[in-house]
């Protein structure tokens, strides 16, 4: 199957990239998942979290915001521990954060599916990009996204990271012309 140059290099690559990068996604623990695994790869590979993809989700609960949210100082130190994931304090300090955040929006009525999509007027943006260096790392709606973000209460997401997620998210479609996904 023909696939964006990226998503070749690895089963595990290839099966995310066909599945599930660039679909919509509506759900709030799986826009949580993908938020935080976002955030956990700043500064290293997409592959690497993938790898440790199935430890982050036995350690934060397959995700699941609510039992995120009551995860505290003590959880950070026990999982700073733990040689199957990426353990990085900050970045583990962020998701739960973010657990907290998106369970405030859900107290005032809003949600994180809302937060998110309404940035591209909840319809995804089409890219027809034919090279994979047409495929920006961040862009203007990413940057505002980012900032929107921030001011709610969320870490650890920058435009570049947001823009990650908008492509895991499906906000955005980078699949290049001629890619079968």
């Amino acid at each position: 199957m023909p696939r964006c140059d990226w998503a070749d290099s690895d089963p595990k690559m290839q099966a995310y990239h066909d599945k599930e990068w660039g679909r919509p996604e509506y759900d709030e623990q799986k826009l949580f998942e993908l938020m935080s695994l976002e955030l956990m790869q700043a500064g290293l590979s997409w592959q690497t979290v993938l790898n440790k993809r199935s430890a982050l989700r036995e350690v934060f609960y397959d995700f699941d915001i609510q039992k995120v949210s009551q995860m505290d100082q003590t959880d950070v130190t026990r999982l700073l521990q733990d040689e199957r994931i990426i353990r990085n304090r900050l970045k583990l300090e962020a998701i739960i954060n973010n657990a907290k955040v998106v369970c405030q929006l859900e107290q005032a009525g809003s949600s994180l599916d809302e937060l998110l999509w309404q940035i591209v007027d909840y319809e995804p943006c089409i890219n027809y990009f034919t090279k994979p260096e047409q495929v920006p790392a961040k862009t203007e709606t990413s940057l505002e996204l980012a900032k929107k973000l921030k001011k709610q209460g969320f870490r650890f997401l920058g435009p570049t990271t947001v823009y990650s997620l908008m492509q895991a998210a499906g906000l955005v479609n980078d699949h290049l012309v001629g890619c079968q996904a």
